[in-house]
């Protein structure tokens, strides 16, 4: 199996926001002198000179090419090109856990060669987990890159002080490299990277390193960068820039060029949706339990963390109280079940020691001490999670979903996993013993006996991920060790293995084809994830190190079928977290975490909506925003009006306006509306987490499976071929001269780079020394020499796709290619936008649908499963059953605009009957498959039916789509009039329009 990549938006987006960055400079390549004195047999180029970047920085362009981009990614523009670290420009790059970072940024370095001809890289990483990573992510995107870059030769390696000779091939070499490390390899001056070495003659490598100019590629920075010592060793490297990749940026000195965040890629389903369970026993407090969950030393001495019920005014409720030597524990929790247990003697705070020593019964807890209570509960999330697991199974194998579903249990302490004897002979530790168990008692319920591994032997079905000792024995490690590196290989390795499923007749009975529950050390939180990951649950004793951003990162990766292809939709990707606690508190301690990291959920301030754009040019991306000044008058208006609160925050005025789409601003914001109430919903957006409990499994109301249904699907069942018809020399006219939508290439202007003259006045006053630009000119200096001029016949080739013939007759149609000579970048990009923009239009204008004999499946209807959930936050309407008008008891939807135009369809008297088109009502488009939203049967006057395909796009316009969804629209409106039912097409924000 070989996990396979497609082309992603939200990625290139990504990638596009760091290559524009240098756009119209002058990018050369740097050589220099290594050494005259070669030792014999090093690899090493034989004249002695090394290959490096060179960027002749023009810092004010550059900064001018990061604001254009913060612009269209809807961040307020910077002030500054550098951060805290003034040795080099950096730029922060924003991307949620599982969204493909690592894809990303070796992506983004072969875009830098293909673009400007940059060949030196560094990747610096925090530890050895994400250096294994990234060392597996460079395996298998290979050969997708090299198809994707023609073949483009380029090499990746780790950093290893008993290689030095790599780092001399990595200075001389005239190809793309790419060295990995760890910032602990160059962050002391004993780091063998930073000494001199007689294997390069004398040379320290990070001189050598340096020479290259590398462009750096910084992977968690909040754990590469947050020292001085950090700040200084990337310094070192004399890099001609950095980009710094994380989810999470605490340094937002940096400006930042791209982000997708948490609500983001939930909202756009770019990541699994999280739900949570968890096993509670509420015993109302007739039990005195106590369970230690920390022990501190401060100011005042020493304090515990201790589990316990306390009274309520109606029962008790179980809560964490902090606790201190002395304290009676009947009169803190006001519970006579306690009155036995007596007051606090002792605290010992000695780490691995933590405990609480009693005067009455029990004596003694600590944080190790598991209850029964403890191992029951343990008990079940293990049941819990199998239960889940086949659940899941069950779904796919009944969907026809050929999609491995794996399981990952944490634990603390590896004995807990496996034991051993005198001899050394192992045998399963408690919770592998408990796991064994509850496998073997539920994979033999008739519910399950079809599942493809329900023969598997138990013992085969489970692994474990620990550090062993050269004897093979596991053993408890801390994650970042030597023994632990050879733990994560193992993980890698067995990545593909673990995705495919056992299958003897296509020769897949390998041990990792096998495995479906992974046990792994919670000291190996990070680094590694795999796109399968359903279930995760956390079974520690002791507390609890792994954050909740660190757990559900291991999961939460778009799922892959058995043939490697990605497989979206919330229908499928849902990771359920078994929590040791209740859903309200891990859904507020993770976004406790997300905001501690810096990540505010839902505050305004006076930059909010600085980057509201005014005028856009689609094909030059020109572009006029309201900027930070008007930002702040209406952000101030805001709060003047109480649409905003003291703390920033949405009022119940303003999440009123965003629902009834109006809002009173002063005139000169009038035009702006729509796009400030776009702002504002974005803003009033939280972590959408669900409850388990709230989750039910969707039924085919067999009722309405009747008249009204089948005249619906009737009209809407056919599929259709299409053909193109493309007309080439309309393609080479448009694109060389225009349209009536589109400027063509012909319309391009540029200018030569010129030399800006400023003066300003300086002022002195008690607030300081402040210069003010008073003027600034242009001054008639130009850089000596023309610039070399690209090969922009296979730039704007592999930019659109098109023979080499029709680039050639557009670029002979044109006059203006003088503006090439002054600034061949900026022509080439601008044309390649008009040619896509053009060649899209007519691809859509051009095609031509036709009806076959195929139909889609009705069947799928009953035999698909659905799962809602209820609630606040639920993605579902309940439907009355009774008047037949849909084919499930639960509507499920996929946003606001969704869940309100189900309702209100349901109350609709007119509508007769609707669907929320499946996920597998796709139609074929030259653009990718199309899936529309909705089917009404809709009845005017008590006689008439009319027939829709609804579209609903919430408070986007039609034209402010992206041209490609925009397109795939329009291919789907051809499609049901090829159909020829009657069917109407219709695209509307609320279902009131389908009247219109």
């Amino acid at each position: 199996m070989k996990i396979q990549f497609d082309t992603l938006d939200y990625q290139t987006d990504a990638v596009n926001s760091a290559v524009r960055v240098f756009e119209g400079q002058t990018i050369k390549e740097s050589n220099f002198t290594i050494t005259n004195d070669v030792p014999q047999g090093t690899l090493f180029a034989s004249d002695g000179i090394g290959v490096g970047n060179r960027v002749i920085l023009n810092e004010e362009q550059m900064l001018k090419n990061v604001n254009k981009t913060q612009i269209l990614n809807g961040i307020v523009p910077s002030d500054n090109l550098f951060g805290n670290n003034k040795a080099f420009p950096q730029f922060n790059i924003e991307m949620e856990t599982g969204t493909g970072k690592t894809f990303v940024y070796l992506k983004t370095i072969l875009e830098l060669n293909k673009q400007y001809g940059f060949l030196k890289f560094v990747i610096v990483v925090p530890s050895i987990a994400i250096k294994e990573g990234v060392l597996k992510s460079f395996e298998i995107t290979k050969d997708y890159f090299k198809n994707q870059y023609n073949g483009v030769v380029y090499d990746l390696f780790m950093f290893d002080s008993s290689k030095l000779d790599r780092v001399r091939s990595f200075a001389s070499a005239n190809t793309i490299d790419i060295m990995v490390t760890t910032i602990q390899s160059f962050n002391k001056d004993t780091n063998v990277m930073n000494r001199e070495n007689d294997q390069l003659s004398g040379a320290r490598p990070i001189d050598l390193i340096a020479e290259t100019r590398p462009i750096v590629i910084i992977d968690e920075p909040q754990s590469v960068d947050n020292t001085d010592l950090a700040k200084d060793a990337l310094k070192s490297l004399d890099p001609s820039a950095g980009f710094r990749y994380s989810a999470t940026h605490r340094d937002n000195t940096y400006p930042k060029i791209y982000q997708l965040g948490a609500v983001d890629a939930y909202d756009n389903q770019l990541v699994k949706q999280i739900e949570v369970a968890g096993i509670e026993m509420d015993e109302d407090g007739n039990r005195a339990h106590l369970k230690l969950i920390d022990v501190k030393t401060g100011k005042n001495g020493i304090s515990a963390k201790i589990e316990v019920y306390k009274k309520t005014r109606n029962d008790a409720d179980k809560i964490t109280m902090n606790f201190k030597a002395g304290d009676d524990m009947f009169s803190k929790t006001k519970l006579q079940a306690y009155d036995e247990v007596g007051f606090i003697q002792d605290i010992d705070a000695t780490p691995g020691f933590e405990s609480v020593t009693f005067s009455g019964n029990p004596e003694k807890i600590t944080l190790e001490s598991a209850t029964l209570e403890d191992e029951a509960i343990k008990r079940a999330q293990i049941s819990k999670t199998i239960e889940e697991h086949l659940n899941k199974e069950l779904k796919f194998k009944q969907s026809g979903q050929r999609i491995k579903v794996l399981s990952l249990f944490f634990l603390d302490k590896v004995e807990n996993y496996r034991v051993y004897d005198e001899e050394g002979n192992p045998s399963l530790g408690r919770y592998a013993r408990i796991f064994e168990e509850e496998y073997e008692r539920l994979i033999h319920l008739s519910k399950y006996k079809e599942l493809n591994d329900v023969n598997v032997p138990v013992s085969e079905v489970h692994d474990g991920y620990f550090s062993a000792d050269n004897k093979g024995k596991l053993k408890n490690t801390k994650g970042d060790t030597q023994a632990d590196e050879s733990t994560y290989e193992m993980i890698m390795k067995n990545k593909e293995g673990l995705l495919t499923f056992y299958d003897e007749e296509k020769h897949h009975t390998a041990k990792a084809n096998k495995i479906r529950f992974i046990f792994s050390h919670s000291a190996l939180k990070e680094g590694w994830d795999n796109p399968n990951v359903f279930q995760i649950a956390t079974l520690i004793e002791t507390k609890d190190t792994i954050n909740k951003r660190q757990k559900i990162g291991r999961g939460l990766r778009i799922a892959v079928n058995e043939d490697g292809e990605r497989v979206p939709g919330f229908a499928v990707n849902t990771l359920t977290v078994m929590a040791n606690e209740s859903y309200k508190d891990f859904a507020e301690g993770l976004q406790k975490e997300y905001e501690e990291d810096g990540v505010i959920f839902g505050v305004f301030n006076k930059d909010s909506f600085a980057t509201i754009i005014t005028h856009y040019d689609e094909v030059t991306e020109e572009m006029e925003i309201l900027g930070k000044e008007k930002s702040e008058q209406l952000f101030n208006y805001l709060k003047q009006e109480e649409f905003i609160n003291s703390s920033g925050r949405a009022t119940d005025k303003l999440k009123q306006a965003i629902t009834d789409q109006e809002i009173e601003v002063p005139e000169e914001f009038i035009d702006v509306v729509p796009q400030i109430l776009v702002a504002a919903k974005s803003k009033v957006k939280s972590l959408d987490i669900k409850d388990a409990k709230d989750k039910v499994e969707v039924k085919v109301v067999k009722e309405a499976l009747a008249d009204d249904f089948l005249e619906l699907w009737n009209k809407i069942k056919y599929k259709t071929t299409y053909k193109i018809h493309f007309d080439s020399n309309k393609l080479i006219e448009f694109a060389a001269k225009g349209n009536e939508s589109f400027d063509g290439v012909d319309s391009i202007q540029t200018r030569k780079g010129t030399y800006l003259y400023k003066k300003g006045m300086v002022e002195m006053s008690q607030a300081g020394v402040k210069a003010d630009e008073s003027s600034k000119s242009s001054v008639r200096a130009t850089t000596s020499g023309a610039y070399k001029l690209p090969d922009i016949i296979t730039f704007l080739q592999n930019e659109t796709s098109l023979t080499r013939k029709t680039i050639v007759a557009i670029l002979q149609s044109v006059n203006n290619l003088d503006s090439f000579k002054n600034n061949p970048l900026s022509y080439m990009n601008q044309a390649a936008k008009i040619i896509n923009a053009i060649k899209n239009q007519l691809i859509v204008d051009g095609i031509e649908y036709t009806r076959t004999n195929d139909k889609y499946e009705q069947m799928l209807f009953s035999t698909e499963t659905l799962n809602a959930y209820l609630g606040e936050k639920g993605n579902s309407v309940k439907v009355d059953e009774s008047k037949q008008k849909t084919v499930y008891d639960y509507v499920v939807t996929d946003s606001s605009i969704e869940k309100d135009f189900a309702r209100k369809a349901e109350m609709d008297d007119n509508v007769k009957f609707y669907i929320k088109l499946p996920d597998w009502f796709k139609i074929r488009t030259p653009l990718g498959p199309y899936n529309p939203d909705w089917a009404l049967l809709y009845e005017e006057d008590d006689e008439q039916h009319l027939y829709f395909i609804v579209e609903t796009k919430g408070d986007t316009s039609f034209e402010q789509l992206r041209p490609h969804e925009r397109a795939k629209i329009l291919a789907g409106e051809k499609h049901f009039k090829a159909v020829d039912t009657d069917i109407k097409f219709k695209r509307v924000s609320d279902e009131a329009e389908i009247r219109g």
